[in-house]
This record gives C-alpha cells, structure tokens and sequence, in this order.
C-alpha cells in the first residue's frame, strides 16, 4: 500500500489530499486569510506558514506523514518542460524562488512537497507532475505574428491532460491514438487539440474566449490606448481580475447568473451565450489543427456544470464531434495518478535542469 500526499497552493486556499493507494482517507481546502497573506512580501514567504497549516490539519486527522512514500505538488511557473513527472531538486527550488518571471501560487508546491519528504521517511519522493509550462507546441503554433513574440505554452495543463487521458480511457482506446479538443472553462478558460497523445496547441486564456474574469482576446486597436491611461499593474488586474462576466454583469458567479437568466434578465442571458458563442469558435479554431479529425470534443472545468452553457456550446460544434462533459476538475487525482505510477515504475520521473 502506497501513502501519498497531493498538495495544491492557490492563492487563498492550499487544497490537500491524502490517500492510501488510490483510496482517499482526506481531502481538505486550507483556507488563508487575506489579511495573513497581505503580511508576505512574496509568494514563496509563505512557504512556513502553509506547510505549518498543512501539518496542523494532518495532525487533526490522525496522519501520520512521517511515513509517506510520495509527496506530489502542484508545477509552478517554470521554464517550458516536457509533460510528466519531475523530482523536485535544488536546481528546481532555486528557479521557483530566484528566477521565475511569474509569481504566482503554485510555484509553492514543489516547496511544499520537498518540506514534508524531509519529515518523512528517507526513500520518500518529492514531485510535481504537468506544471502549468507543460510545452507541447508544434513548431507552427509558436508564430505569433510579430517577430520577437512568441506565443507560450502555460495554462490548465494538468487537469487538461488529465481529462483527455480519462476520455480515452472511457472511450476504451489508446490516448497516443486520439485527436482530442478539451476545453477547460472556468475563471480563466484555455483550450487544448491532443494529437496522437501530445497537446500540439492552445487557446490560451488571455488570446481565446472571454471568461469568468478575463477579457480572452481584444482588438488591440481599441485597446492599445487604454495602456497609456493605466500602469502595467492596472491593465493586468483590467484584463485578468476584472475582465469577462465581472466585466459585464459585476459577478463571478456562473450560478447568479443562471439565476438572472432564468428571472428574465436579458442582459445576462446575451453575455452567457456570447462567452458559449467564443468558446465555440475556438473549438472550431481548434479543429482546423487537427484538419478536421477530432474524435471527441471534451468540456471540463466550473463551468461544464451548466446544462444551459453545454446546450450552447454543443448546438455549434455537434457537426465537429461528439462532445463529452466533466465538469469540475480533476487535479488532485491527476498528481495522485502520476505519484502512483511513479512508485510502481509504470513511468520515469524526469531530472529538472535549466
């Protein structure tokens, strides 16, 4: 029986789970006051306070992580990587904390994996597994369309890949033989084409659909003049805080806003079916990627809950391929995944270098 431990940091809460083999004895949400976070100057400052959280809430459980066989955490910002499993290393803490380009939460989790393998026994592992920079590109999706700028492969790649394995697995057929489109639609929306087992492409959640907070793409002849009326600062929290449905109907409840719909409120029934109007078109962007041979469109993220949001979508892109739903995410059972095959030598961990 093998104990793993699956740590998540977002940027108020620290989701962890426990299980014994693929059984799951905890799953909790550590939830972090703003005021307490506001007392860090960076993100990896709180490093002490989440793994004393983590430990607390362990203890209360009656865990005992002194005796773990893996510790898997959420892949920060790191340099493009191939997909898979990463040890965590030196080299790897000292880009997250030095050298990373992007501050953001989940570069906490190799951290907070590395704390815990030093209180556990000596031949426990510390992981990460797909970190957002999972970089499958094909070389033509790299073009951006003005020279010096490259488009980046980062988004919800783990849950992403998760989901297309878990597809193909229901579809009873190999991932490395299916053309996949998975959306992943949720405060930040990004979509995925799975060729032959690789995610060759992506529209990512700043150039693709509007979402729950952010713009997705803009002209930028309407937008550039708003970048000299703004800081860099503001135009970020603009575009990626306060953007999509805040934007326009002043929530970020995809649930309030079926609430609207349903009491007769125009407006934000115009809003719902144009964000499932882009989400639509990207798919369809996407098919062109694979030239049309797309055995399966999948939905996942929040907002695959809503049967009225997939009506929607599914109407305009039925013609493509069958569409499949999971809504919600699949995160934690994806680091839990790929620790297990890690342990039972189904699949290598990778050595991070830069």
């Amino acid at each position: 029986m093998k104990k793993v431990l699956v740590i998540n940091p977002g940027s108020t809460s620290t989701k962890i789970a426990y299980y014994e083999d693929k059984c799951e004895r905890l799953k909790e949400t550590v939830l972090h006051e703003l005021a307490e976070l506001e007392c860090f100057e960076t993100i990896t400052d709180q490093y002490d306070y989440r793994l004393a959280l983590i430990q607390t809430c362990l203890e209360k459980a009656g865990i005992d992580y002194t005796q773990l066989d893996a510790v898997v955490g959420r892949g920060g910002s790191l340099p493009p990587v191939e997909a898979g499993a990463y040890l965590v290393n030196d080299c790897m803490i000292d880009w997250l904390m030095n050298k990373t380009d992007l501050q953001h939460a989940s570069n906490l989790g190799a951290m907070l994996a590395k704390g815990f393998k030093e209180k556990a026994r000596e031949d426990c592992i510390a992981m990460i597994y797909d970190p957002i920079t999972v970089d499958q590109f094909h070389e033509l999706a790299r073009v951006s369309g003005l020279n010096g700028v490259k488009r980046r492969s980062t988004g919800h790649m783990l849950n992403m890949r998760a989901i297309a394995m878990k597809t193909a697995e229901d579809i009873g057929r190999p991932y490395e033989e299916l053309n996949l489109i998975v959306a992943h639609l949720g405060s930040g929306s990004t979509m995925s084409a799975h060729q032959n087992g690789r995610m060759i492409d992506l529209s990512l959640d700043d150039e693709g659909t509007f979402s729950i907070e952010r713009t997705g793409s803009l002209s930028l002849k309407e937008i550039i003049p708003f970048c000299y009326q703004m800081t860099q600062e503001e135009m970020t929290i603009w575009t990626r805080k306060k953007g999509g449905l805040i934007s326009y109907l002043g929530t970020n409840s995809g649930i309030e806003v079926e609430k609207r719909i349903q009491a007769g409120d125009k407006k934000a029934q115009l809003i719902f079916e144009a964000m499932a109007y882009q989400i639509a078109k990207g798919i369809g962007e996407l098919a062109t990627v694979l030239k049309g041979n797309v055995d399966r469109i999948v939905i996942t993220g929040g907002l695959a809950y809503s049967e009225r949001l997939m009506d929607w979508i599914t109407e305009r892109v039925a013609f493509i391929s069958e569409v499949s739903r999971y809504p919600g995410e699949f995160e934690m059972e994806a680091l839990r995944n790929g620790a297990l095959r890690i342990l039972a030598g189904e699949e290598t961990a990778k050595k991070f270098i830069y």
